[in-house]
C-alpha cells in the first residue's frame, strides 16, 4: 500500500506514544506493586511488553510493510529494539540505580534517546 512520506512522523509518534504507555505502565507495575528491587530489571521486562506492541503497530499501522516475511521482519526489528532497550536499561541503571535520582525522570530521558535511536532504525532498516 503507497504511503507519503509526510504521514509516516505522526503515525510513528502514534504509535510510540501508545507502545511506551504500555512499557511506563508496565515498568510502574513492577516497581511499586511487584517491588522489583532494581529499576534496570523491572524496566527490561518492561520493555519487551512495548517492544511488542511497537512492532505490531509499526508493521500494520506506521510503515504498512506486511508483505514481507513476518518473521525475518520481527528478527530484524527485535535486534534494533533489543539494542535499544539495553541502552535505555543502562540508561536507567546509571540514573537511577547507580547515582539515587528518581526512575521516572530516567525513564523520560532514555525515551528520548530511544525514539531518535528506533525512528532512523525503523526507517532505514527494517521497514525500509
Amino acid at each position: 500500500m503507497a504511503r507519503a512520506d509526510h504521514a509516516l512522523p505522526w503515525r510513528y509518534l502514534l504509535n510510540g506514544l501508545l507502545a511506551t504507555l504500555v512499557h511506563y505502565g508496565a515498568l510502574v507495575l513492577a516497581m511499586e506493586w511487584l517491588e522489583l528491587p532494581l529499576a534496570a530489571l523491572a524496566n527490561l521486562l518492561a520493555a519487551a511488553l512495548g517492544i511488542a506492541v511497537a512492532f505490531f503497530g509499526a508493521r500494520h499501522f506506521v510503515y504498512r510493510r506486511s508483505a514481507e516475511p513476518l518473521l525475518r521482519q520481527w528478527l530484524r526489528f527485535n535486534l534494533l529494539y533489543i539494542s535499544a532497550a539495553l541502552l535505555h536499561g543502562l540508561v536507567l541503571y546509571l540514573w537511577s540505580d547507580l547515582a539515587g535520582l528518581d526512575y521516572r525522570l530516567g525513564f523520560l530521558l532514555a525515551t528520548l534517546l530511544q525514539v531518535v535511536i528506533s525512528y532512523w532504525g525503523n526507517k532505514r532498516l527494517v521497514f525500509a
